[in-house]
């Protein structure tokens, strides 16, 4: 389950940091956008750290900032200005193949509408990130390994019987399981979940919330989500408060325990 398969050497493969010290840091963030000749703040200079095994919650209505600063912790946009760190390793600034190296290897992603290719099953989808953070020749090289892991995950998450099942033949909890598991398949030591429950029924979104607390429990496995849910947010051990593109309360200790 915790076999790792090796990879190329980068500045962010380095050991994580003592478990109760910062894996990620967010230092000053502002971030706009334009439509046409109008700049649109988004984020007005945020600042927090996140844990090592900690499960935070990134909490705020719509056009808080939420999702545009996930998006600069996983590298998928630059900061107008601030410093996000990792492992205490810049990278909002680090190259295109360290910034391409840390989402294949260090963080893992899942999205409110799954993104799985459907085209693929389960299964398939599951070996996705092997596969491209391995080429295809080099992939067909270690395809047993990777499939192996792939059937031990979806065994984790509950999805062994539908391992050969393509996207429109699974439910939407059946996808969004689907996608964690692929989200963990190189072994990443932080998780980013952009409001994982937002397109579940609320019984199916329970569950979804109960995977994500024992992936934190059992494997001190860091995850930070993103929801506009106070209540989805008291399942975390600590929330981050966002409003206007500001963080304006921290709250530790929240986790609801049933």
């Amino acid at each position: 389950m915790n076999q790792v398969i090796k990879t190329e050497s980068s500045a962010f493969a380095q050991g994580v940091a003592p478990e109760g010290e910062p894996i990620m840091s967010v230092r000053g963030l502002v971030k706009s956008y334009h439509k046409n000749r109008i700049e649109v703040p988004v984020l007005r200079g945020v600042d927090f750290d996140i844990e090592v095994g900690s499960m935070t919650s990134l909490v705020g209505r719509s056009g808080s900032g939420k999702s545009t600063l996930m998006h600069l912790m996983a590298t998928l946009d630059h900061p107008d200005q601030g410093e996000v760190s990792f492992n205490g390793a810049r990278i909002d600034n680090a190259s295109a193949r360290q910034r391409d190296y840390y989402r294949n290897h260090q963080i893992g992603m899942i999205f409110q509408f799954y993104h799985l290719l459907p085209e693929l099953t389960a299964l398939e989808n599951v070996m996705v990130p092997t596969m491209i953070a391995r080429r295809l020749f080099s992939f067909l090289g270690v395809r047993k390994t990777a499939q192996e892991r792939a059937e031990q995950l979806l065994e984790m998450v509950g999805l062994t019987h539908r391992r050969h099942h393509r996207p429109s033949e699974m439910s939407g909890g059946e996808m969004q399981r689907a996608a964690i598991a692929r989200a963990l398949m190189n072994n990443p030591t932080l998780l980013l979940a952009d409001e994982p429950t937002g397109n579940l029924d609320s019984s199916t979104g329970h569950g979804i919330l109960e995977l994500l607390q024992k992936l934190n429990e059992d494997n001190r496995l860091t995850i930070v989500m993103i929801t506009h849910d106070d209540a989805i947010a008291r399942q975390a051990d600590r929330a981050v408060r966002l409003e206007n593109g500001l963080v304006v309360e921290q709250d530790d200790a929240l986790r609801v325990v049933h």
